[in-house]
């Protein structure tokens, strides 16, 4: 498969290293000849310099060869037009664009993205996935990630063990899943002071870990509490920052928890009479700086059960959050784009910290896999990804048992679901064609699991 990524920065970047690494031929094209020189080199891609929309440019990258066109440069227009030549001159078959501003993505569903007019197949918007990710999260108090999987079956939570009166530290892996507490629920990845890895069934939980369950979605709850995470649905929330994702997260939470008590903190007047508007009377918009004492008391922040951190500038998300905190605020949930900062915020006492590129990047690659990938989610950029795949009869899963499989270390099954059921896997589950599974897969392993799975390379474009 040959793909091009228009774009040189962190998402396309990103985006190319790990098609790269799955022994995808890439090609990345930037008007930036340093961003460029340093793909070349850094990895193993070919750089071309230009305008991504420019036909000269797409024919220099080998565009009459390709399969798929990601569009991530930081110009909707670029990215439309790039695609638009990509299907018009050089028939590419598969053409993705990511899409910020709201006036082209409410032309979505009037057929203006169709072939005949601006031939893109798949339309990315950060904003609103972003957006999507925060009210999951605030679905489960108390998760640093949460995730919906399998038509939402299935969670897959990102947990912090805090206390060491929580009933999982000290406990073997093996055994927790024997406890009556943690029916329905299954671990499948730990974070340990910086270190990620798939843990073994005699591991041991230990304070500071962040682990990765996948758990049936009625138990949810359930499991957060057995974790020791009591914490309850925010009723007070306060949101720094009324641009896109502020606003299209807002606009969610009225929609499916209108009882929330919001108040948005907005510094541009002009954007914030905005919002005002297209919220109607429902929420409360102020106009001023959140990193001002007294703006924050207006907001009453210190009765707020949470504070969500969305303008564009990380340091006021970062430092906006702090203070929420310091002035009684409960829980922080803090957009960061700099991947740098995202170490730091657990000592500031941050609880969970949106990564936009990760958003898009996750979404990227499920689009890019195809094939009988339903479902991604990226944990870590250089660890792993949870995906949801249904098994065909092509999968080696369905020979034997999973205790009779030999699954490698990398890959770690957390729930099966059939006939909408959810079944949490034991050694003497056997696997049928036509189930659901959600399975971490560390990218170590990423090319064994798809032989497994049953998902061949050529299907993924």
């Amino acid at each position: 498969m040959r793909v091009i990524v228009c774009g040189a920065g962190q998402v396309g970047t990103t985006i190319a290293r790990h098609l790269a690494s799955e022994g995808v031929s890439v090609t990345v094209i930037d008007i930036d000849p340093q961003l460029v020189r340093r793909v070349d080199e850094s990895y193993d891609v070919r750089g071309v310099v230009g305008h991504a929309s420019y036909p000269a440019t797409l024919r220099k990258a080998d565009a009459r060869d390709a399969d798929i066109i990601i569009a991530v440069t930081g110009s909707d227009e670029v990215n439309m037009v790039a695609c638009q030549m990509a299907y018009s001159l050089f028939g590419i078959k598969r053409r993705i664009a990511r899409l910020r501003h709201a006036g082209y993505l409410a032309q979505d569903s009037s057929g203006l993205y169709s072939a005949e007019h601006l031939p893109v197949d798949v339309i990315i918007s950060p904003e609103i996935e972003i957006a999507e990710g925060i009210a999951w999260r605030l679905r489960t108090p108390g998760a640093f990630d949460m995730v919906p999987m399998a038509a939402g079956l299935v969670e897959l939570l990102g947990i912090h063990v805090e206390s060491a009166n929580s009933p999982v530290v000290g406990e073997r892996i093996c055994d927790i899943a024997d406890q009556p507490d943690f029916e329905g629920m299954s671990v499948v990845a730990c974070i340990r002071k910086g270190r990620s890895f798939v843990p073994d069934k005699h591991d041991r939980i230990e304070v500071g870990d962040d682990v990765y369950v996948v758990v049936r979605a009625d138990k949810a709850k359930d499991t957060m509490e057995a974790f020791g995470h009591r914490d309850r649905e925010a009723r007070n929330l306060v949101v720094v920052g009324g641009g896109n994702v502020g606003l299209h997260l807002v606009q969610k939470i009225r929609r499916t928890t209108p009882s929330v008590n919001i108040k948005i903190i907005e510094h541009n007047l002009e954007r914030a009479k905005y919002v005002s508007d297209e919220l109607g009377g429902g929420v409360i918009v102020l106009h001023g700086d959140a990193l001002d004492q007294e703006m924050l008391e207006e907001a009453q922040t210190s009765l707020a059960e949470t504070i969500v951190a969305v303008t564009n500038d990380d340091e006021t998300n970062i430092f906006a959050s702090v203070l929420a905190k310091q002035v009684g605020c409960k829980r922080a949930i803090t957009l960061v784009n700099k991947r740098n900062y995202e170490a730091l915020t657990p000592a500031l006492g941050i609880d969970a910290v949106v990564s936009p590129s990760a958003v898009t990047i996750s979404t990227v690659l499920r689009h890019v896999r195809r094939g009988s990938i339903a479902a991604l989610h990226t944990l870590r950029e250089d660890f792993g990804e949870v995906v949801e795949a249904q098994l065909t009869e092509e999968s080696r899963l369905l020979r034997r048992p999973l205790g009779k499989l030999g699954l490698p270390p990398g890959m770690r099954i957390g729930a099966v679901v059939r006939d909408r059921q959810v079944i949490i896997p034991t050694a003497d589950t056997q696997l049928l064609v036509g189930d659901h599974i959600v399975v971490l897969v560390t990218y170590s392993y990423l090319r064994l699991a798809e032989a497994l799975l049953g998902t061949r390379r050529d299907r993924l474009g």
